[in-house]
């Protein structure tokens, strides 16, 4: 009797490299769909169809409150008087003690420097750690250009989701920032924006409540320390929480050594 030949393997190897070539298919198209969606939605928020856009007038001048000065004769500061919120003192770049924006870049951003606003390796990493991992702490994506966008055109979020929708927003009024001031101009309107608790807004005001000093007077300990509180103020508040507050400052001095 002669042998049957069997056809079936053949017919079930090739039905599966069709549905395995269907899949990758479906799979390019989807992440074309994607990419493509994520692309208007940024050229959307651009043109201010998504979200608020500050006008160009309000990024050529961002912070247009400073409280009023009273010094005596010999130029010492006897104190200053503001609206509420707004006890901010502006100082220079040049004024500000190299420890701090040592302390700032290598805790906050430490490729500052080479990005335009946006650091796609951290917003790489925060998205594995946070939706693939599924970590709270995902390290922080944001540069300091996007804090500063948040600091100065995002109010507070209610909520995580509403958080998440600022996002895109933040990032393209980073990249804006970018365009219109230097490196330095933005690390000086990033510390001279941030509120350090106790009405000590900004740099200048955080250092004379803390330390009696002014910024360019900071050694690395006290840079360190206030550094830190930019993580969370109320949080690393060295009144209320001492031991915290140091253990932040630590870190901060541990990422300047590295």
């Amino acid at each position: 009797m002669g042998k049957k030949k069997i056809h079936g393997g053949k017919s079930t190897k090739g039905n599966n490299n069709m549905l395995k070539q269907k899949i990758v298919k479906t799979m390019w198209i989807l992440f074309g769909l994607a990419v493509a969606s994520i692309l208007m939605l940024f050229v959307l928020i651009s043109v201010g169809a998504i979200g608020y856009l500050p006008e160009i007038s309000q990024l050529e001048n961002p912070i247009d409150k400073y409280a009023s000065q009273v010094i005596s004769s010999d130029k010492e500061l006897l104190f200053t008087y503001s609206q509420s919120d707004n006890n901010r003192i502006f100082v220079d770049y040049s004024d500000l003690s190299p420890h701090l924006i040592d302390a700032l870049i290598a805790t906050e951003d430490i490729r500052y420097y080479s990005h335009s606003g946006i650091d796609f390796i951290s917003v790489g990493r925060a998205v594995v750690k946070t939706l693939l991992l599924n970590r709270e702490s995902s390290g922080g994506g944001s540069t300091i250009t996007q804090q500063l966008a948040k600091l100065l055109y995002s109010p507070p979020a209610n909520n995580k989701l509403q958080r998440v929708f600022q996002k895109p927003v933040e990032w393209v009024i980073a990249a804006k920032l970018e365009r219109f001031y230097t490196k330095d101009e933005i690390i000086n309107l990033y510390l001279n924006k941030y509120d350090f608790n106790y009405n000590a807004v900004g740099i200048e005001s955080a250092a004379r409540t803390y330390f009696n000093k002014t910024p360019k007077e900071l050694n690395i300990e006290e840079a360190a320390m206030l550094i830190g509180m930019l993580k969370n103020s109320s949080l690393y508040n060295p009144v209320r929480r001492p031991e915290v507050t140091r253990n932040r400052r630590n870190v901060v001095l541990t990422q300047m050594e590295k």
